[in-house]
């Protein structure tokens, strides 16, 4: 079966995203606005799930119309082949969100898509009632000025939960994102990282796995492996090819430093649980003692700021330590995310490259230095 899947990433992520999925082989990809498009059939789909580092999640692009009223809701949505995905026991919720659209209520539309649907279903399996108590196909749609597009969501918890974070500190960085910082910091199997406000140790995490070739999704389940339309052993072939790919023997090495000892110990039992925790060293250091390494080094970090962690004057003390400690050094580069656009001014010289991206809700630039 061949099929079209949407990756929603982070807004500025989409070319990584799209590189990525080209880079494992996969066909006919496409990025766009906020996610990207690509084909294949379910090894595709177990592939992305596993091996994905910025997308956000994978999910199957059922169909794409225009629809101005619910009639043509309903009636487009109906025509959809869902006997191909929904068995007669399994559990269809909706969800999804509407902009700038004729259609703005989204509760109304959930009622009109999972109608729909279920009139479909009724007809294919000449059923009047669903349980609704087998694996679960979530629908989500997205009408967007009248476009509607409609998708089963397959990962279930969103890909940036790896599995190997049990805790976090109060503001943690999605892994997705930290993930894409490396990549930008062009992170490679004999790099030395230092992250020295590294909280619960998600961007050095992330950086190792990238470096020993660790598939981020290799250790975590996907609701549609439970779904009776996918092959038998296709999420088990993927995961051992993706095992096969990863290479320890190199030598990547990571520091990370924080003012806060339990953060720090959340970071190496993540760390542990990530299984890179022989790659990091965890110290508590503060950053204003902070010294530049011997040799080669890149410096990833996401600093606390003013709608974060701190009052903003706090924030804008930091910048001027981090300026004074971040020397242009031949061998040193240094990558920095933050929603404050006055940072360049406070750090004390401009950025080699920037780039927009979304933590959360919140605007950010990723600020990188390496000239």
């Amino acid at each position: 079966m061949n099929l079209t899947f949407s990756a929603p990433c982070i807004f500025g992520l989409e070319g990584l995203c799209a590189n990525e999925l080209k880079f494992l082989g996969i066909k006919n990809v496409r990025a766009e606005n906020g996610r990207v498009l690509f084909e294949g059939d379910f090894s595709t789909l177990a592939k992305a799930n596993i091996n994905s580092r910025y997308a956000e999640r994978i999910q199957i692009l059922l169909a794409e119309f225009e629809a101005e009223n619910f009639d043509e809701l309903f009636e487009n949505v109906k025509n959809i082949e869902w006997e191909s995905f929904i068995g007669m026991s399994d559990a269809f919720p909706v969800k999804g969100s509407c902009l700038s659209s004729k259609l703005m209520s989204v509760p109304d539309c959930q009622k009109i898509i999972k109608k729909a649907v279920a009139e479909r279903l009724s007809q294919r399996y000449m059923l009047s009632w669903f349980e609704e108590t087998g694996p679960v196909h979530q629908i989500q749609f997205l009408i967007l000025k009248n476009k509607v597009s409609i998708m089963l969501d397959t990962s279930g918890a969103g890909l940036h939960k790896r599995g190997y974070r049990a805790d976090s500190n109060e503001a943690p960085i999605k892994e997705t994102l930290a993930a894409a910082m490396a990549e930008l910091s062009f992170v490679r199997r004999n790099h030395f990282v230092v992250d020295p406000m590294c909280g619960s140790g998600t961007i050095l995490i992330e950086a190792a796995q990238k470096a020993l070739g660790i598939a981020p999704g290799v250790n975590r389940y996907f609701s549609c492996e439970k779904w009776s339309c996918i092959p038998g052993g296709v999420f088990e072939r993927e995961r051992e090819l993706a095992k096969a790919k990863e290479n320890r023997d190199c030598a990547f090495s990571a520091a990370g430093y924080d003012i806060d000892s339990e953060a720090l110990a959340t970071a190496e039992h993540n760390a542990q649980i990530a299984g890179v925790g022989d790659r990091i060293r965890f110290e508590k250091r503060d950053i204003k003692d902070y010294a530049q390494p011997d040799g080669y080094a890149t410096l990833i970090t996401n600093p606390p700021y003013g709608e974060r962690l701190m009052d903003l004057k706090s924030a804008e003390q930091l910048y001027l330590v981090m300026g004074e400690k971040f020397i242009r050094e031949r061998g040193k580069s240094y990558t920095i995310i933050t929603p404050d656009d006055d940072f360049e001014k406070l750090f004390g010289r401009k950025a080699d490259k920037r780039r927009k991206v979304y933590n959360g809700t919140l605007k950010c630039q990723i600020y990188m230095f390496y000239k």
